[in-house]
């Protein structure tokens, strides 16, 4: 791996990973197009650590917050919401142990995965479509319905924050608590996808000899991934967030008629 292929899979598994745009589709479509080979199992875990480091340090605050309840009885509110995001992990640890297999052959057709950017876009318009709004907290149900958003989500093309998030506004939770609660879903999420691909690295070795583009393409997934932070919530802010759809659409159609020619 180039540095230059460094930098530019990086920002794109930076940007995309919190972006509602599917960092997985992304990376499938960029790499099928410039024709990069795929980069392997400790390209995966180097990014994907960059990208959880960013969410990490985003939300320092409110995890350490969650550590300390732990042990003070008085904080009931942050115990709950460890149960809550325990839950929502639970749909994508099933969808990968029973259907990891079939999720992972769409890795290998660019066409489809191009498609599956503008369900993402659909996904992002049916709050608006329906009409829906509503400022509830997150809650046992809504916890379980995006916990199904983000089992989804492992197909590459479907976001996992857009799946995520428009499934709490679907379930009426209030739009800036549900981007809250997707992003501290992806910690597990991302921590456990870095773990899995570990024990694979484990298992057939890895060449040694590419430190260098690795670590920028680590710090360049991280630095972006905190950017893709700070504008998605933005978007979230500003009743922006289903504007992403109209990028999806144009890159889906595109990807698909290109590959499909």
């Amino acid at each position: 791996m180039t540095y230059l292929e460094a930098i530019l899979l990086g920002l794109v598994q930076g940007l995309t990973e919190f972006l509602p745009v599917s960092s997985s589709g992304h990376l499938v479509l960029t790499q099928a197009l410039l024709g990069i080979a795929e980069q392997g199992v400790l390209f995966e875990i180097v990014v994907h650590v960059g990208t959880l480091l960013s969410v990490l340090i985003y939300f320092r605050h409110r995890l350490f917050a969650l550590t300390r309840s732990l042990w003070t009885p008085s904080m009931v509110d942050d115990r709950r919401m460890i149960g809550l995001l325990i839950v929502a992990t639970l749909p994508a640890v099933i969808a990968a142990l029973t259907m990891g297999d079939q999720f992972k052959a769409v890795y290998d057709l660019p066409a489809i995965t191009a498609l599956l950017l503008c369900v993402t876009g659909l996904l992002l318009l049916l709050p608006k479509l329906l009409g829906l709004g509503g400022d509830r907290p997150v809650a046992l149900l809504s916890a379980l319905i995006m916990g199904v958003g983000q089992a989804l989500a492992i197909l590459p093309g479907i976001s996992r924050s857009g799946a995520t998030i428009t499934a709490g506004l679907l379930a009426k939770v209030n739009p800036a608590k549900a981007a809250e609660f997707s992003f501290l879903m992806s910690i597990p999420a991302i921590a456990g996808g870095a773990v899995f691909e570990f024990k694979t690295l484990m298992e057939i070795g890895a060449d040694a000899d590419r430190v260098g583009p690795l670590l920028v393409a680590a710090v360049i997934a991280f630095l972006s991934g905190l950017a893709a932070i700070y504008t998605v919530l933005a978007a979230i802010r500003r009743g922006r967030f289903a504007w992403f759809s109209l990028y999806l659409f144009a890159a889906g159609i595109s990807g698909y008629f290109y590959f499909s020619a």
